[in-house]
């Protein structure tokens, strides 16, 4: 009879996604799994991005995959409010992933009548649907892979989804690629619970400030600047609170040591109503 207690140990890495099979989710946490040597981990789909970073903040997987910024349409909002609202969870690798998008359907071009898509991959193809099917119209879905499979098998119905959706859901490619941006890329993020580093070549953070004055965010942003750390990004989000009070989202450049960003944090912490480290961390660029 085996043991219950070594079985445990040897069970392995559940990582959550956001699904179904054939994202371009599933195509980053793949990678991701094999830049951080978790070669066994099991992949969990979900039903959105929220369901994502629940899975993980619940204990039901050991890690999450994210998307959190697209080259084209920026932040992924509901990735940005889930890492403010849990704490407990920090950003181990990130990863910036080409998107292909590809028209996918069972039947001809010229019959389409209605697109399906998540709502940034339809933002991010939003010109070639206007010039080849003006008159289609756009239905939002939970993910790119979730259209291919509700177009699967319909004469007028198509889905904006990558070309592996394809091969999962029995489609044929009716126009490739489509996206817009010929550099179109998504940011990932691998999150992991536990303690937020401070260490590593790239930092995300998030604050709020104790009050709306003139000058207060350019007070904020010098705290940086005098340490020398490179903003890559800056992005507001409402704080839900009330109007006119906001959640700045910053990535920094760190360089190779945590000093200037952990002098930079002490200088900033005064002028912060909250102040929420989501982690430093490699990142890795794919062509």
């Amino acid at each position: 009879m085996s043991d219950p207690i070594v079985s445990v140990l040897f069970l392995p890495m559940r990582v959550a996604f956001l699904g179904p099979v054939g994202t371009y989710g599933e195509q980053a946490a793949r990678q991701l799994c094999e830049l951080e040597a978790l070669a066994d981990a099991e992949l969990i789909p979900q039903r959105g991005i929220r369901a994502v970073v629940q899975a993980l903040a619940s204990g039901e997987c050991d890690a999450a995959v994210v998307p959190v910024e697209n080259s084209v349409e920026g932040g992924v909002t509901a990735a940005m409010d889930a890492l403010w609202e849990h704490p407990d969870l920090a950003v181990a690798h990130a990863l910036v992933l080409p998107i292909r998008h590809a028209l996918l359907g069972s039947g001809p071009l010229d019959g389409i009548s209605e697109i399906l898509s998540h709502p940034q991959a339809l933002a991010q193809c939003s010109q070639w649907l206007a010039s080849h099917l003006p008159r289609a119209l756009q239905l939002p879905t939970s993910s790119t892979a979730e259209a291919a499979r509700m177009v699967a098998g319909s004469r007028f119905r198509a889905a904006v989804a990558s070309q592996a959706a394809a091969q999962e859901h029995g489609l044929e490619v009716l126009a490739y690629p489509i996206n817009d941006a010929a550099g179109n890329c998504t940011r990932f993020l691998l999150l992991r619970r536990g303690e937020r580093s401070s260490s590593g070549p790239m930092a995300s953070l998030a604050f709020s400030l104790h009050s709306n004055r003139p000058g207060a965010l350019l007070e904020a942003l010098g705290c940086f600047e005098r340490r020398q750390l490179n903003m890559s990004r800056i992005e507001s989000r409402p704080s839900k609170r009330e109007m006119g009070e906001y959640i700045f989202f910053v990535d920094l450049e760190v360089g190779a040591g945590p000093e200037a960003l952990d002098a930079a944090l002490e200088d900033l912490k005064p002028l912060c109503d909250h102040l929420a480290l989501f982690g430093a961390y490699p990142i890795t660029q794919r062509v």
